[in-house]
């Protein structure tokens, strides 16, 4: 049992009832497949190869390599910290219609506050600062898109992923300057 029970807000009812009773199967198995996109053992698989690779062909890169694999790496433990002294009921559990229309049950049942997969997001949108901008946009939004998903499936209130998008936020921006010093690294640059 966790130190503190976290109840969902109005507003977090309201939209998770919303959801429920207007989705469909292909809207859940679209956003099942989507959130696939924001899973700590996929980003961390990834920052790992993206590591590597600094390593081995563009060592000008590594900073920038080494403060995404601890951000990763920080992104997939906090999350799991934070669930041990937080329980908060996942709104998959307590909705009847959802299922009927399509939605499948999440993690844990008391595991809601706060959201993994949006901790990542969110610092995966303040690492994209470090871009130049139209990457930076495209990052941006797709760590929205990813985060929503979590809320389409009801396997988080809409506060766990706010709360786990700007958690992420904090995370990178307090390693940043760990990682990666007070200057800034240069921006990719794209070979024609």
């Amino acid at each position: 049992m966790a130190l503190v029970t976290v109840k969902p807000a109005r507003i977090d009812t309201t939209i998770a009832n919303e959801i429920a009773e207007h989705t469909n199967s292909g809207l859940e198995h679209a956003a099942q497949a989507m959130t696939w996109g924001a899973d700590e053992h996929v980003l961390v698989a990834l920052a790992a190869a993206g590591w590597l690779y600094t390593r081995l062909r563009r060592p000008q890169q590594r900073r920038l390599a080494d403060h995404v694999l601890s951000v990763s790496l920080a992104t997939a433990v906090l999350p799991h910290l934070l669930k041990s002294v937080f329980d908060q009921t996942r709104p998959d559990r307590l909705t009847v219609t959802g299922h009927c229309r399509g939605i499948p049950f999440s993690g844990r049942p008391s595991d809601a506050f706060p959201s993994g997969h949006a901790v990542h997001m969110g610092a995966l949108a303040a690492a994209a600062g470090l871009l130049p901008t139209a990457r930076r946009r495209a990052a941006r939004g797709i760590a929205i898109a990813l985060s929503m998903t979590r809320i389409v499936l009801l396997a988080h209130w809409t506060s766990d992923v706010v709360a786990g998008f700007a958690l992420g936020v904090v995370v990178e921006r307090l390693m940043r300057p760990l990682t990666l010093g007070k200057r800034r690294p240069e921006a990719p640059r794209i070979r024609p």
